[in-house]
């Protein structure tokens, strides 16, 4: 199981299959009407929400612009802290300093908080192909884990089970994992929760390696953050001899005053809570208090071709709160795993093709499942337009252009497939270019009106298939105005 999910078919199929799962669709909009109406309440208990999320804007893009150099003052505060930096280009590179430095441990097991970086690497199947398991600890993960599933939600990765399946996974697998579920397991949340909990315990006393992420990177004391609600990053991040943190590189905020902008909106967005249950930072290390060895791997995969991009590169101000994912009227139908990363619903949709690019049939949709509500921008605590930016890489897939991939300038054929979609726009701009024409145009289509089929033909047909082709006038606007007001005084 790749934690890139490379080779799934493209969103409208796998789209398609999930929509016809009335299970699946009920848990979802169970979980996420649930989830978005705590978080308007939380918002809405904010008088300055508007001046934060423009704050997290600002100090976003600036640390973007300087990224650069506010990386080489992180690396150096890693450093002076006592911890060890290295450079991690893509998911191989990366895949590879990780599993070398749990085998120089001489350990065959670690045990993880989330991390959608080491997700999106697919760290534990690099890991588990040398030899070292790799236990996830929080619920929601363990539970996609324990499940031979994928993660289909930022926030809340189980997203698409109910309490009934939970219990059964955890009876049917917690055995092969380690301790077994109780007898008698029920599903009640109270018993799920102790029965997780009692599973962990024991790994978390036994691991010497720990391995997590982080949500933000503080570039002035070298200081890494994780936050969370459970409590299981606290035991990773402080049981272990050796500390592993895999962060991708946009994860950088200039000072601990920067941090504090974050820590009022992303709890809020995500969980709907005022502030995290769990907020635990650490700096290098320290004689007889945590980890005595402690590694960061700053990952790039992507992220600087990503950056080049004037207007794709709004996606790195994203801080993973998951709350355009609770208010896309697609995903809430369509489900996570349809996208076919470990970033789904509509910041998926525009991070996935920057980072791994258009070439693939899955990548190439991606920008294309989304009806452009604009309600994902709505909610997003740092502006993200993700509307735009999506508009952006549909006109990348249809007509190709100039793009940098792995840092050198390259140029992207037209994807297949969009022909017809290209000719129609040739025409349009032609049309709209020709005055003349374009008035021809609409007078034929209005005296031709009660001819026109109420769907489209061909391709068409799947646009028409679920909305009203818009009825023609009677006449063209031009020709109404000019009749109506075109020779009377003072008419604008």
């Amino acid at each position: 199981m790749s934690g890139t999910f490379v080779g799934m078919p493209a969103f409208p199929k796998a789209a398609h299959e999930a929509v016809g799962n009335p299970t699946l669709r009920g848990n979802l909009r169970h979980a996420t009407h649930t989830i978005r109406g705590k978080r308007a309440k939380a918002v809405a208990e904010v008088s300055d929400w508007g001046r934060l999320r423009e704050a997290g804007k600002q100090i976003k893009d600036h640390t973007l612009r300087h990224l650069d150099r506010y990386l080489v003052q992180l690396e150096e505060s890693v450093t002076a802290a006592g911890g060890i930096v290295h450079w991690a280009a893509d998911a191989d590179e990366a895949n590879r300093i990780v599993t070398e430095l749990v085998k120089e441990t001489g350990e065959s097991e670690v045990v993880k908080v989330k991390s959608m970086a080491t997700q999106e690497i697919g760290l534990n199947e690099a890991l588990e192909a040398e030899g070292i398991r790799a236990y996830e600890t929080d619920l929601a993960e363990l539970i996609v884990q324990l499940g031979k599933d994928r993660p289909s939600h930022i926030l809340v990765p189980a997203i698409h089970r109910n309490r009934a399946e939970i219990r059964d996974i955890f009876a049917r697998e917690m055995g092969e994992w380690g301790r077994p579920a109780p007898e008698g397991l029920t599903d009640t949340p109270a018993e799920l929760a102790d029965a997780a909990r009692l599973h962990l315990r024991e790994k978390f006393l036994r691991a010497k390696v720990g391995i997590s992420g982080a949500n933000f990177m503080v570039a002035e004391t070298g200081t890494l953050v994780v936050v969370e609600s459970e409590g299981n990053g606290r035991m990773c991040l402080t049981l272990p001899e050796t500390l592993i943190s895999v962060v991708g590189i946009e994860k950088i905020v200039p000072t601990w005053r920067d941090l504090e902008v974050f820590l009022q909106t992303l709890p809020r967005s995500s969980t709907a809570e005022r502030m995290n249950p769990y907020t635990s930072t650490w700096t290098g290390t320290t004689d007889g208090d945590g980890p005595s060895a402690f590694h960061l791997v700053l990952l790039d995969n992507g992220r600087t071709d990503t950056l080049a991009d004037e207007v794709g590169r709004q996606a790195l101000r994203c801080i993973r709160c998951s709350a355009c994912l609770n208010v896309c009227p697609v995903y809430e139908r369509a489900g996570g795993h349809a996208y076919g990363s470990v970033y789904p619903g509509p910041i998926g949709a525009i991070l996935s093709p920057q980072l791994r690019g258009t070439q693939s049939e899955i990548d190439a949709s991606l920008p294309y499942a989304s009806s452009l509500c604009g309600a994902c921008y709505e909610v997003c605590p740092v502006a993200i337009d993700i509307p735009e930016v999506l508009v952006h890489l549909r006109e990348r897939v249809v007509q190709g252009g100039p793009v940098t991939r792995e840092g050198n300038k390259v140029v992207l054929k037209p994807a297949k497939g969009h022909a017809a979609e290209r000719a129609a726009m040739r025409a349009a701009r032609w049309a709209f270019s020709h005055p003349g024409a374009l008035r021809t145009g609409q007078r034929l289509a209005s005296r031709t009106r009660r001819l026109h089929p109420r769907s489209l033909p061909g391709p068409g047909r799947a646009w028409s298939a679920s909305r009203d082709l818009p009825a023609v006038p009677a006449e063209p606007f031009r020709d109404w105005w000019q009749r109506t007001h075109g020779g009377k005084d003072g008419a604008r």
